[in-house]
């Protein structure tokens, strides 16, 4: 191949990357449009989007319309393209997590998070027993038990609070006590959900080798310190001396380098680059709050708003639904059944014995039952960390779908839930209320 060639080749894959980039754009933004008609978040709409890019639409049409769409030389481009979305996404959630959405029902948020957390968690590791010998081998590679099971445990204990912020938001929820208590609960969710999915890491990278998980664990106690107690006084100093200068572009090139190093950094230590870019987000000062949100959030979400479908589109191309046997269809039954109920009783059981009522308990329950984006997030790191096989990754983003989508309908149903009943503190623009600026923010995404 002489280099004129070579260099062809090249350009050829970068414009139809552009174009593949362009064509999920319009397919993303028609399909969101589409599953708001019928009060879906739009997150919902951009999964099919991908799904039905994918083998399981397109890909059943004669001429094998997705794998020109979507060449195989193109796809890691794309893929390259989705992390980088992702990444920032990431960082934006870390960001924008608050401890005072935690605040108002402290002790109960925490209690239906844990509560939820632990009964999902074993219920999946429990259905792993069953699951396990038909997925324990991946690309040619035997999946430790310990590992699939940790991983389908953590699956099911996912609540998406971004997709969760847009449901509560659009269901007139953010001043009831069901809307405070779900937030809260699905922050330490979030929270302890990014933990799990550290720990999956670092059980699969060490490869069952105790020292090598030793080790993962001594450069993530030390990462975290030095995030702690060096990165977020000295990130607070930067960012009001760069804040006052009005020296903005030096801010976003700031922000995303430190997501982007940090991801890196969590990347060699052996744990997944999206933790590293959720923590550098976590440590990053919320003040001065107005100009941060203006300069510096809203610059990221558009960038992110862009990049993220691509994100998407790569999780609907490894969904295929053809793929599925009859015996999977029964275990997609008893995976959406498990996590239904492991989020449901856990979320129920500690809201009736506080005293809400039947039907503010089944609220809480179905809003915790949400899924989404982080969901998926998830998957595709279990994916290219080697734990999940085509079949089961599948699977579990219908479950996703499923979670995702009933939440909306069902609440629906329940208006006189949506009565304020316990005061949320406002705030000032200027020290925005975490909860409503995240709903916004998610807004393309959810």
């Amino acid at each position: 191949m002489t280099l004129a060639s070579a260099a062809s080749g090249t350009d050829l894959r970068l414009a139809t990357m552009l174009a593949d980039i362009g064509v999920v754009l319009l397919v993303g933004a028609l399909f969101g449009r589409l599953v708001r008609r019928v009060r879906q978040p739009v997150v919902v709409g951009e999964i099919l989007a991908g799904v039905a890019l994918g083998p399981s639409l397109l890909g059943l049409l004669p001429g094998d319309l997705t794998h020109k769409l979507f060449p195989t030389d193109v796809r890691p481009l794309l893929s390259a393209v989705s992390q980088v979305g992702l990444v920032l996404f990431m960082f934006l959630v870390g960001w924008e997590f608050d401890q005072r959405l935690v605040k108002p029902h402290a002790r109960m948020a925490a209690g239906v998070s844990l509560l939820s957390i632990a009964l999902a968690f074993a219920l999946g590791a429990g259905l792993a027993v069953f699951l396990y010998p038909e997925h324990m081998t991946v690309a040619g590679k035997t999946i430790p038990f310990s590992a699939f099971a940790t991983f389908l445990g953590t699956a099911m204990s996912i609540t998406a609070f971004p997709v969760l912020a847009r449901i509560i938001t659009e269901n007139r929820l953010m001043g009831s006590r069901v809307g405070t208590l779900s937030l809260g609960a699905a922050a330490i969710d979030d929270l302890l959900a990014w933990c799990l999915l550290a720990w999956v890491s670092a059980l699969v990278t060490s490869h069952g080798d105790y020292a090598g998980l030793l080790r993962i664990g001594a450069y993530s106690v030390v990462y975290l310190a030095v995030m702690l107690l060096v990165v977020r006084p000295a990130a607070a100093r930067l960012m009001w001396r760069l804040a006052a200068a009005e020296r903005w572009s030096l801010l976003l090139a700031v922000l995303c380098a430190g997501a982007m190093v940090s991801a890196w950094a969590t990347t060699w230590i052996g744990i997944h680059a999206i933790f590293g870019a959720f923590l550098f987000g976590f440590v990053m000062p919320r003040e001065p709050a107005r100009v941060l949100i203006e300069h510096a959030r809203r610059p990221l979400e558009n960038v992110s708003v862009v990049l993220l479908p691509v994100f998407f589109i790569i999780t609907g191309l490894g969904v295929d639904l053809g793929a599925l046997t009859s015996g999977d269809w029964f275990a997609l039954a008893a995976i959406v059944l498990v996590a239904c109920v492991g989020k449901f009783a856990g979320a129920l059981l500690p809201a009736r014995l506080a005293g809400f009522s039947w039907r503010e308990s089944l609220d809480l329950g179905l809003l915790m039952n949400t899924r989404g984006l982080t969901e998926l997030i998830i998957l595709n790191a279990a994916v290219s960390l080697g734990v999940l096989d085509g079949r089961m990754f599948t699977m579990l983003v219908i479950m996703a779908l499923v979670t995702t989508a009933m939440a909306g309908p069902l609440l629906s149903r329940r208006p006189a839930a949506a009565t304020p009943s316990v005061p949320v503190r406002r705030v000032e623009r200027t020290d925005t209320d975490r909860s409503e600026s995240l709903a916004d923010a998610v807004e393309p995404r959810v």
